[in-house]
């Protein structure tokens, strides 16, 4: 809770906090859709996939961790709030790069089907 000898910290605007909380729970729910279809694709599932779980789970994570500072009565402090923006920014730099693999890896697995050449390259990093 918020003590009442933080009066000399900056405080943000309630209407400017809830905003955030807004956009945060609609790119998490994004974030979150994106892992469901993803693993439910039809494509197997092979070693080479962990990189892309691992990343959009931690910016999941990371998302996650940012809302839940968002949604307590401390986030209207400054400090408390640039916190919870770095920990979402950071988030969706990391899922963004997970999604960005996980086209690598099924883009690279369907060129290797199709191109001979391809295939050999494919076999060095996929197994």
């Amino acid at each position: 809770m918020m003590d009442r000898n933080d009066h000399d910290e900056h405080l943000i605007e309630t209407v400017f906090r809830n905003g955030t909380i807004t956009v945060v729970g609609v790119v998490l729910s994004f974030s979150l859709g994106f892992l469901t279809q993803w693993a439910s694709n039809p494509i197997p599932w092979t070693i080479a996939d962990l990189p892309t779980l691992f990343l959009i789970s931690i910016g999941v994570g990371l998302q996650l961790r940012s809302l839940a500072l968002l949604l307590r009565t401390e986030s209207l402090k400054k400090s408390v709030y640039d916190r919870a923006s770095r920990y979402f920014l950071r988030g969706i730099v990391t899922t963004g790069s997970g999604v960005f693999v996980a086209i690598v890896i099924d883009t690279v697995r369907l060129l290797s089907e199709r191109q001979p050449i391809l295939k050999n390259l494919a076999a060095l990093f996929l197994p």
